[in-house]
């Protein structure tokens, strides 16, 4: 974008210089704007919200404990049970909201078809919520292998 001159001692050249003064003056004038309107829009306006006395409620979800001995033996929170019988309570235990968390102990020598079989059945009753229990074992030591 050129600009001329009305100066008719100057001739009939272009004049390649953008005036920067009207535009400082808007920023200025911008800048007085935001530095008083800034602190208004911090206050707010006082109301009276009503007070609630209820706590907030904490459902922890329950954890169910099974046991493997070496055995194949398995047990549900202590209590001995067959594996024919997980599935139909993998499934009570799925529909409940928090869904329990199912956490599996298992002996050194159990057998890996055992602790397929429980994992299998407990995923096709719909348990999301899966853990293993171990041991942490000592520093520098090797794991056993039989």
């Amino acid at each position: 974008m050129a600009f001329g001159s009305f100066d008719s001692k100057v001739g009939n050249h272009t004049m390649s210089e953008i005036n920067m003064v009207p535009l400082i003056d808007v920023m200025l004038v911008l800048l007085v704007i935001f530095i008083i309107t800034a602190p208004l829009l911090s206050h707010s306006i006082k109301i009276n919200v009503p007070q609630a006395s209820a706590e907030p409620v904490e459902t922890k979800p329950q954890v169910i404990d099974l046991a493997v001995n070496d055995a194949g033996q398995l047990f549900w929170n202590e209590q001995p049970v067959l594996i024919e019988d997980l599935k139909p309570r993998f499934a009570a235990e799925a529909g409940l909201d928090p869904q329990p968390e199912l956490r599996i102990r298992a002996d050194l020598g159990t057998r890996y078809e055992i602790l397929a079989q429980v994992m299998s059945s407990a995923k096709a009753a719909g348990m999301k919520r899966l853990g293993f229990i171990t041991r942490p074992g000592e520093p520098g030591a090797e794991p056993a292998v039989k």
